[in-house]
C-alpha cells in the first residue's frame, strides 16, 4: 500500500502542479473563463471577483501539488486536495450535462479538454486522492515543520510571482495558436481530408393537428396528408475546427482587410484593444509615437478592436492618430494578445514580436530590421531565462543534496543509538 500511497501522491501532485502553472503564466486567460462561468450561470455580479480568484485557484493548486509531492503537511494537504476534487468532480459533471462553456479550461490553454474529458479525468483523480486521504496517518514524513512550512511558503512565492509578472506583462509561456513565430494564415487553413461536422435534419409535419418530427429514415414521402410545418438542423458530430477561426479585420468603409493584411510582404503593426473606452491611458503617447514612426517609414500600421464605429472613430480623433481602426471578434483579441492595448508585429501573416503595453518600444530602439531587431531581442531574453533557469537548477540541487545529507546524517544517529 505504500508503494500505491506514493505513485497516487506523486501523480496528484504533479497534475495539481501542471495546472497551478499554466493558469499561473496566463491569469488573464483563467479571468476570462471564469468571467465565462459566471455569465453563462446568470452570476453576473461575480464578475468582479473573476481575476483575484484566478490567481488565488492557480496558488492554491501549484502549493498543493508542491506540498503533495514532498509529502508536507500530509494532513493539511490530504484534506484540501480532497475537498477540491469533491467540489470541481459533481460541478464539471454539471458542466458536461448543460455544456455552457465548451473549453473547461482546467489547464489553461495548454491542454484544451472537452467538458466530458475533464469530468473523467477528474473521477481518476478523486481516485487517487482518496487513497491519499484514508492513508495520511500512514504516510512517513520527517521533515522538521519548519521545512516543511519552508517549502509551501516558496510553492506560493513562486506562484504569486509567475501571476504576477505574466499580468503585468504577457505570459512567461504562450500557449495560444497566436504565439509568436505563428502564421495566422496556416492557423485557419483546415487540413485536406480532415473530418466535418456531421448534421442530421429534422422536419416537423402537422396531421389532425398532431406535430410529429420525422428525419430521413422515417420521412413521409408518399403520405400527402401530412403538412410541412418547419425544420432544423442539428449537429450530431463536431467536425475539425482550426486553431485560429473568427479571425477577420473589416470596417464599413473599406470592408474585409483580412487577406490584405496577411499577406503584406512588409511589416505590419497591429495595435490591440478589445475595449477602446478601457485602453490604459499612460500607453496612449507610445501609440502615437509609434503610430507617426511608422507612417514616416512607410510600415502598415492597423488598429483591431471589439468597439463600435462611433467608438473607433472618437478614439481616432481625439488622440490625432495617423492610422485606421478595424473590427475583429473580441475573443479573437483576448487570445491575440493579454494586454489593452497590446501590440503584435507581422510579416507575410507571421508574428514575428509581440509587447504588452507597459513594455511598448520606443521608436529609437527600431534601429534596421524590425525582424532583426525582435530576433536580437529574443535571443536576449532567451539567454536570460537560460541564466535563470540554470542557476535555479542548480539551487534546487544543492538543496536537495543538503537535504539528503541531513537524512542520511540523521539515519545513522538513530541506527547508532
Amino acid at each position: 500500500m505504500k508503494i500505491v500511497q506514493f505513485i497516487s501522491r506523486l501523480i496528484v501532485g504533479l497534475i495539481f502542479v501542471f495546472s497551478g502553472f499554466v493558469k499561473a503564466v496566463d491569469p488573464m486567460g483563467s479571468t476570462f473563463k471564469f468571467t465565462d462561468y459566471f455569465l453563462a450561470f446568470g452570476m453576473d455580479a461575480l464578475k468582479e471577483i473573476a481575476f483575484p480568484l484566478a490567481i488565488l485557484l492557480a496558488a492554491l493548486e501549484f502549493t498543493v501539488g508542491m506540498a503533495l509531492i514532498f509529502n508536507c503537511r500530509k494532513n493539511i494537504t490530504a484534506w484540501l486536495a480532497l475537498l477540491f476534487m469533491l467540489f470541481f468532480t459533481p460541478l464539471t459533471f454539471v458542466l458536461a450535462l448543460t455544456n455552457p462553456v465548451t473549453d473547461c479550461g482546467c489547464f489553461g490553454d495548454a491542454l484544451v479538454l472537452t467538458n466530458w474529458e475533464t469530468f473523467w479525468k477528474n473521477i481518476v483523480i478523486l481516485a487517487f486522492t482518496l487513497v491519499i486521504f484514508f492513508k495520511r496517518k500512514e504516510a512517513d514524513n520527517s521533515q522538521a515543520v519548519w521545512e516543511q512550512n519552508l517549502l509551501i511558503g516558496f510553492a506560493l512565492i513562486v506562484s504569486f510571482g509567475i501571476s504576477t509578472y505574466s499580468y503585468r506583462h504577457l505570459p512567461l509561456i504562450d500557449f495560444r495558436p497566436y504565439h509568436i513565430g505563428a502564421n495566422i494564415s496556416d492557423g485557419m487553413k483546415i487540413p485536406e481530408g480532415a473530418p466535418a461536422d456531421e448534421y442530421r435534419s429534422l422536419f416537423r409535419y402537422e396531421k389532425d393537428g398532431v406535430v410529429k418530427e420525422f428525419d430521413e429514415s422515417n420521412y413521409p414521402w408518399q403520405d400527402t396528408t401530412w403538412k410541412y410545418v418547419d425544420s432544423e438542423q442539428i449537429k450530431i458530430k463536431e467536425g475539425y475546427t482550426p486553431p485560429i477561426h473568427d479571425f477577420t479585420i473589416s470596417n464599413e468603409i473599406d470592408g474585409d482587410i483580412t487577406n490584405m493584411v496577411l499577406s503584406n510582404n512588409g511589416y505590419t503593426f497591429l495595435l490591440v484593444s478589445k475595449n477602446l473606452t478601457e485602453i490604459d491611458e499612460s500607453s496612449l503617447v507610445k501609440i502615437k509615437e509609434l503610430s507617426f514612426f511608422a507612417f514616416e517609414n512607410n510600415i502598415q500600421l492597423v488598429g483591431l478592436t471589439a468597439s463600435g464605429d462611433r467608438a473607433m472613430q472618437e478614439f481616432k480623433n481625439t488622440n490625432e492618430l495617423p492610422f485606421e481602426f478595424y473590427n475583429t471578434d473580441e475573443i479573437q483579441l483576448k487570445t491575440i494578445i493579454r494586454s489593452n492595448p497590446g501590440l503584435v508585429l507581422l510579416k507575410n501573416g507571421t508574428i514575428l514580436d509581440k509587447w504588452h503595453f507597459r513594455d511598448f518600444p520606443k521608436v529609437d530602439q527600431f534601429q534596421g530590421d524590425l525582424a532583426a531587431y525582435s530576433i536580437t531581442k529574443h535571443q536576449t531574453l532567451n539567454i536570460n531565462l537560460f541564466i535563470i533557469s540554470i542557476t535555479s537548477t542548480l539551487l534546487l540541487l544543492l538543496v536537495l543534496f543538503s537535504w539528503i545529507k541531513i537524512r542520511l546524517a540523521a539515519a545513522k544517529n538513530r541506527l547508532r543509538l
